[in-house]
């Protein structure tokens, strides 16, 4: 009988310039006769086939462009690469890194209530005069300390709703004893109101600009897009929020203002439309954001109406759209696309929520409800209204900040969302660029870690990747504009 294990020396590189060794990547098909190979960190190359092979069995020639290639972006190291190692793992722990601060951006849902009637609202909006859905200050108050037990160098607080303009003295009341305490704990402190405008006044305009308070608005692309979805009483939304956004600028400078769209099945046809719309508006990049699974969107099926190849087809037409805009001078970016480009060649990566591993509920962010709920993420509370509240941490009334945020259930959860460990995420040549998102995958699967080969959310990132890296690799004058962007 043979020996049981085999040597050593069995499993040595044989022939062609072998004398490399492999660091951990993965490889998947680009096309029809290219592969993507990514490793940890971000860092890929598009090999054809034959060289895919030759580098896997040790056969590439040093002397050659693709060992070049891969070898300065850390896929192989040789006698010649001293440090190879340590620059791979200290690039590691630079991205990583975010886990460490732990919770930056902190959600306070002021009140549930709107003027709006959204047809694609992910939340359970009330009407206006119905107050008991509004935050109390003793909620507000109890939100605060766990928002300062954190312990983020940075810390944003975002009011949501709702319309948070409804309720803006407990806004007024939470900045002013949010700024007090922070005399003592001394965070970089950020304040955001997500709102749709049609509210602000003068005095609350002056408040703002005497704290340094950021708005962030809806703008779904010109006024019949706009207002068809986005139904305000006595009409005209679209006018009013560009009324809005007018006053904001004026008062609080033109970068004060941010805008965020859903595209709804009406929007398909018209991404170059929606395009030149923030164009109009003096905006400086476009969010060319899908329809999510909850709420609203669900009760009025919007979200059945299309598909993810229908969003891809809306996608790739918009970013070859801005592409565009950019060869004739206009400066203008698409901000998912950046947040990928971000994630290959930024050392930080990007601290975008929905791309985490392990998953950003949590850590990247925490939401508290008007009622007191604690939950991991905004998604986790959208989950909630529709009567699943698996991703609930605790109450502000009885739950301590430590028993919320290291209860069984979230633990679990994180540790399911750790892609390097997570089934066929594993394998997936664009990891490094990707995240996990449990909530989407409850709500569509029943399961935080979801069936990856039917999942939407992973056939629209493998989608988008494998466009991003097909523009990088085969068209230089886009690969300019692009890299302007990181």
């Amino acid at each position: 009988m043979g020996p049981r294990f085999h040597g050593r020396e069995h499993f040595a590189p044989k022939g062609g310039g072998g004398s490399y060794r492999l660091l951990p990547f993965r490889f998947g098909q680009l096309d029809l006769r290219r592969y993507v190979v990514m490793n940890d960190v971000g860092e890929h190359v598009v090999l054809a086939r034959e060289e895919l092979v030759a580098f896997a069995r040790h056969q590439l020639s040093p002397a050659s462009e693709v060992y070049r290639a891969l070898k300065v972006r850390h896929f192989l190291f040789d006698a010649d690469s001293e440090c190879a190692l340590d620059l791979l793992a200290l690039k590691y722990r630079t991205r990583a890194d975010r886990i460490a601060d732990f919770t930056g951006l902190h959600i306070f849902v002021v009140t549930l209530r709107c003027d709006h009637s959204c047809h694609y609202c992910q939340v359970s909006r009330q009407t206006e005069d119905k107050s008991a859905f509004d935050m109390s200050r003793e909620h507000a108050e109890r939100a605060l300390a766990l928002t300062f037990r954190s312990p983020a160098r940075s810390i944003k607080i975002e009011f949501q709703g709702g319309e948070p303009l409804l309720h803006f003295d407990l806004v007024r009341f939470i900045v002013e004893r949010a700024t007090a305490l922070n005399e003592e704990h001394r965070r970089d402190l950020q304040f955001v109101i997500a709102s749709n405008l049609a509210r602000i006044t003068d005095d609350m305009l002056a408040f703002c600009k005497q704290y340094g308070i950021h708005f962030s608005t809806s703008l779904d692309g010109p006024e019949a897009q706009h207002d068809a979805h986005r139904p305000l009483r006595g009409g005209k939304s679209h006018a009013r929020v560009l009324e809005g956004i007018r006053r904001v600028r004026a008062a609080l400078g033109h970068d004060a203002v941010s805008a965020l769209m859903t595209t709804t099945p009406s929007s398909l046809g018209q991404v170059e439309a929606i395009v030149d719309e923030y164009v109009r508006q003096g905006f400086r990049s476009i969010f060319l954001r899908s329809l999510s699974p909850y709420g609203f969107a669900v009760r009025t099926s919007l979200v059945r109406k299309y598909g993810v190849d229908d969003w891809l087809d809306f996608y790739r037409r918009g970013l070859a759209y801005i592409l565009e805009l950019n060869r004739r001078g206009c400066a203008f970016q698409e901000e998912y696309t950046t947040i990928l480009l971000q994630k290959l060649f930024s050392a930080q990566g990007s601290s975008y929520v929905d791309l985490q591993s392990p998953a950003g509920i949590g850590i990247g962010g925490i939401v508290y409800n008007y009622d007191g709920a604690v939950y991991a993420s905004d998604e986790g509370r959208m989950l909630a209204e529709m009567g699943d509240g698996t991703f609930e941490l605790g109450h502000l009334g009885s739950d301590t900040y430590e028993a919320m945020l290291t209860n069984d259930a979230f633990v679990g959860i994180l540790q399911d969302t750790l892609l390097e460990s997570s089934p066929m995420c594993s394998d997936c040549p664009f990891l490094a660029c990707c995240g996990a998102d449990p909530v989407f995958h409850q709500v569509t699967s029943g399961d935080p870690v979801g069936h990856k080969a039917f999942s939407a959310f992973c056939a629209k990132q493998m989608g988008v990747m494998r466009h991003l890296i097909t523009l990088l690799e085969d068209d230089p004058e886009a690969r300019r504009i692009l890299m302007g962007w990181v």
